[in-house]
């Protein structure tokens, strides 16, 4: 479909490949990126969830999000911690991760009272972990800059914080699609 097969030893990617999905709310970035992960001939299947559920209706959409993923999948839900809970066998040859999502990540870290610096480390940590050979990895995340400027100071610390983050991991990956009314737009 859109994955690049160059570098293959038996139909598996021998060089590793970052996708950056992003767009707006209800975009349909989720659907896309494991559309193109079960598009994919991959040994090992790891989502990598990053929601917490606070109340009954994220619980609900986390039950339902559940639900969608075939038994293929093998998920790993943190919020914080990431790059250090991914298990060791999902970062070999063969495996695809899917992090949903990238913003939920950034709230979670900014909420634990991490500062700027130490939020962009920890992407750039996490950045380096997904580029193991033959490892594909899909991150999706929304488009901030489009939308009103935040009435308060943590909704703008947050708006500029993801901005820099979505930049970051836009220049380390292999290809970014945006994602407009569920249509995909492959824009690097």
């Amino acid at each position: 479909m859109f994955l690049r097969r160059e570098g293959t030893r038996d139909g598996v990617s021998l060089s590793s490949r970052l996708i950056l999905i992003t767009g707006g709310a209800r975009a349909g970035k989720s659907r896309f990126a494991q559309s193109l992960a079960e598009a994919g001939a991959y040994q090992r299947c790891l989502f990598l969830a990053t929601a917490v559920a606070c109340d009954a209706e994220m619980k609900s959409r986390i039950v339902r999000h559940r639900r969608e993923r075939n038994g293929r999948w093998k998920t790993v839900e943190e919020p914080i911690r990431l790059p250090e809970r991914i298990p060791p066998q999902f970062l070999k040859q063969g495996s695809l991760l899917l992090l949903d999502c990238l913003p939920t990540f950034v709230t979670n870290l900014l909420l634990a009272e991490g500062s700027e610096k130490q939020i962009e480390a920890r992407v750039r940590r996490l950045l380096r972990a997904f580029r193991k050979p033959g490892v594909t990895t899909l991150m999706v995340s929304n488009e901030v800059g489009l939308g009103l400027v935040p009435e308060n100071p943590l909704g703008r610390r947050f708006r500029d914080l993801l901005g820099t983050v979505n930049q970051q991991a836009a220049r380390s990956a292999d290809e970014v699609y945006l994602l407009v009314a569920g249509i995909p737009m492959r824009i690097k």
